[in-house]
């Protein structure tokens, strides 16, 4: 398996989306973003998705220049259309400009539709935590990428639609949960297709809804699906996903699922930012979570368990890991950037 330095793998990433017609500024942005996901341990979110990108830009389903189009706006609002651009551009755009509307008002409330996908939420959230704010981030897929089937189905209907919550503080850094409402991320199903690997059992169902190990049974024709999260109580999961759907979707202007849709192509998404200056004040807030983090963590431990884990403490130990060691890349993952560095004539780095 390789393994490579992170701002190596970064440089690499970057030299393929110059090449592949992103311009610079975008590429740095983009590439920056895929391989601190890598970092994160969320490499369904990171380098992987480079040559689906670019075969995007290829074909003109996504537009690498165009920019964050403000349609509507109000001292705490923005209504937003993406043109189709880099989703990681558009984001961090929307995203700066509600930190700084935040800045004079408790709260501050964006909307993004036709964006090419996004990445990791976990991101943004992390953004507003270094400024002291706190957010919710949420996404759907426009409409199409539909992988997950109602409890009880065996067809898809919406997609894996990902909700992230993030505040600041804590002894070890901001806590920042991210999850996908299904029982895993699509683009981890994908990982194991292209490394040749079977998925966990408990991930996917075939096209009759039986439980599979072959990720080649999601993308099938019938299709199978990934399943909601929640396990014998999907239902929580799936709902979920389900309310998620209509607030980014329906909010937006963008679309919720509907029958026969295209491939996917990004997400509508919706980011709400909040100061706590506002609310109860950083101070207290400060107070309770600082007790609440110690009260959590010194809980009696079952036997063979070391520490419990809050959100965020995953991602912030594998990012030390990784930051030391290198990031690790399957065979058949690496291979791909490989074939495309080839086929761009871009150096391929020593892994």
């Amino acid at each position: 398996m390789p393994t490579v330095a992170a701002d190596v793998l970064e440089q690499f990433a970057k030299a393929l989306f110059v090449a592949g017609g992103v311009g610079e500024p975008a590429a740095a942005l983009v590439a920056r973003s895929l391989v601190e996901a890598n970092l994160r341990g969320h490499d369904s979110h990171g380098v992987m998705r480079i040559p689906s990108y670019l075969v995007r830009v290829k074909d003109g389903s996504i537009d690498p220049t165009a920019t964050l189009r403000i349609e509507r706006e109000t001292a705490v609002s923005l209504v937003c259309d993406g043109g189709w651009g880099l989703g990681q551009v558009l984001a961090h755009d929307l995203m700066h400009r509600l930190m700084a509307k935040c800045a004079s008002s408790a709260i501050a409330c964006g909307t993004l539709r036709r964006s090419a996908h996004i990445g990791r939420l976990g991101e943004y959230a992390e953004l507003a935590a270094e400024r002291g704010l706190a957010s919710l981030i949420m996404a759907n897929t426009h409409g199409s990428g539909q992988r997950v089937a109602p409890v009880g189905g065996k067809r898809p209907r919406i997609g894996t639609n990902p909700i992230c919550l993030g505040m600041p503080g804590g002894q070890k850094g901001p806590f920042i949960f991210d999850i996908g409402t299904s029982a895993t991320a699509e683009g981890k199903v994908r990982v194991k297709r292209i490394a040749g690997q079977p998925v966990p059992l408990g991930w996917i169902l075939d096209s009759e809804g039986r439980p599979t190990t072959d990720p080649n049974q999601l993308y099938g024709d019938p299709p199978g699906t990934i399943l909601p999260m929640g396990g014998d109580q999907a239902y929580k999961g799936f709902g979920l996903a389900f309310m998620i759907e209509m607030l980014c979707g329906g909010l937006s202007g963008g679309e919720c699922a509907y029958p026969n849709p295209p491939p996917p192509l990004g997400n509508c998404a919706l980011f709400l930012v909040l100061n706590p200056a506002f609310f109860s004040g950083h101070e207290h807030l400060h107070r309770e979570i600082t007790q609440l983090e110690a009260y959590v963590r010194s809980v009696p431990l079952i036997e063979g368990v070391k520490e419990v884990l809050l959100p965020g403490d995953p991602e912030r130990q594998t990012l030390a890991a990784r930051r030391a060691g290198g990031i690790p890349l399957d065979e058949g993952n690496w291979n791909a950037l490989v074939d495309l560095a080839r086929e761009l004539h871009v150096p391929v780095p020593i892994a």
